[in-house]
């Protein structure tokens, strides 16, 4: 007896591929997600959000930008639905690439005050020394009060604090005294512990050398003395190097009271997991773009079942080492994708212009293998969407 067969599998459109043929791709059945957490979870869940551009207001987007912050909000009312805790303005809100300090901050407030109108909704905010630009840094204290003014605007408004890597550091920092002077001065007047995030290169050239050494052994012996010097002010750390290994040596180095965030888009499926030693708690921006399946996933390995989360999460791999392949840094652009494809969003639009950073043949593997994953919440829509999109770019689909 043949299995039935879903609508979406009797969907097609015409995508390109790299060999610059077109195929007529038809997609797979669908699948459907909870929409909300089968029991607790016993994982700390974070999806790093994006934000939504207004298309339609006046300005000039490579200069400024206007924020749709209803669609905005939203969106983080979706993923509280899920079980998921909120990481605010990160780098997945692009931060530091078309989101200045004085919107961000606006961004906070608006993203705590809708958290405070929920029961249990996790929301940890960024604060960073963005408002100084790296070439008008010209001491470590310059640094220091950068990071003084947006930890105590952030803790104003009621947020809890991610401690995000400085650029302006990476620039004037040398050493290890360097960095334990500015992260043991601001760490000690901290109202709550922080979650620390070390974030490579690969995200952000503009942090290359953080710890003050382009040696990751150094680094990593650097960022751990900091930290666990300073354990009873730093709730975790989060570390978006995309090098497993590190992540668990490092892990396994931390205080007994820091939890390990993983960043790793890459690996995040067997480093929650854990092993015999530990596991990871998750603050990641590919969670943005495959919630529903992040929750159930998560809810299963609650339930002990790892067989099913595998078989739920692992598709999903796939699809993000695609997002975040290099330059890694352009990875929002296709989070943003998954939100207009899966209609959290009306346009493909993003703050500073951000969606002309990936290719029509990227676009189309992402719609492929989302697909494939079950990520299309309403494939008839996604489809239509993509025809939409590829329409613009001289594609008959």
């Amino acid at each position: 007896m043949n299995k039935p067969v879903s609508p979406s599998a009797l969907l097609s459109l015409r995508l390109p591929k790299a060999d610059r043929s077109i195929e007529t791709y038809r997609l797979a059945g669908s699948r459907t997600f909870p929409s909300k957490p089968e029991g607790p979870l016993n994982r700390i869940a974070f999806s790093a959000v994006h934000i939504v551009a207004d298309p339609l207001a006046e300005c000039d987007p490579w200069l400024n930008s206007k924020i749709d912050w209803d669609r905005t909000i939203a969106f983080r009312e979706y993923i509280w639905d899920l079980g998921l805790g909120v990481a605010e303005a990160m780098d997945t809100a692009q931060r530091g690439m078309g989101m200045d300090w004085p919107t961000s901050l606006e961004l906070i407030q608006r993203s705590v005050a809708a958290s405070k109108a929920r029961n249990n909704a996790l929301l940890f905010s960024g604060a960073g020394t963005d408002q100084l630009a790296a070439e008008d840094a010209k001491s470590l204290d310059d640094v220091i009060r950068a990071y003084e003014e947006q930890i105590a605007a952030v803790e104003k408004a009621g947020g809890r604090i991610i401690l995000m890597a400085s650029r302006a550091l990476a620039k004037i920092g040398r050493n290890a005294e360097d960095y334990a002077k500015v992260y043991d001065r601001i760490l000690s007047q901290c109202s709550q512990p922080v979650i620390i995030h070390w974030l490579g290169d690969m995200f952000d050239p503009a942090l290359a050398n953080y710890w003050g050494t382009s040696n990751l052994d150094e680094a990593m012996d650097i960022a751990v003395s900091v930290i666990n010097t300073n354990a009873a002010k730093v709730d975790g750390v989060k570390v978006s190097l995309l090098n497993k290994q590190r992540e668990i040596d490092m892990r396994r180095r931390l205080d007994k009271n820091v939890k390990m965030y993983t960043g790793d888009d890459f690996n995040y499926g067997e480093l929650i997991a854990g092993d015999e030693q530990g596991y990871s708690h998750a603050l990641l921006g590919i969670f943005d773009a495959i919630a529903p399946a992040a929750s159930y996933a998560l809810s299963r390995l609650a339930a002990g079942d790892e067989a099913g989360y595998y078989e739920v999460l692992g598709p999903t791999v796939p699809l993000s080492r695609h997002i975040f392949q290099a330059p890694t840094r352009f990875y929002k652009t296709g989070v943003v994708f998954m939100a207009y494809l899966n209609g959290h969003q009306d346009h493909f639009v993003m703050v500073g212009g951000q969606e002309s950073t990936r290719s029509t043949l990227h676009l189309a593997e992402l719609f492929r293998l989302a697909d494939k994953a079950g990520l299309l919440t309403n494939p008839e829509m996604a489809t239509r969407r993509m025809k939409n999109i590829l329409a613009t770019r001289g594609i008959d689909a």
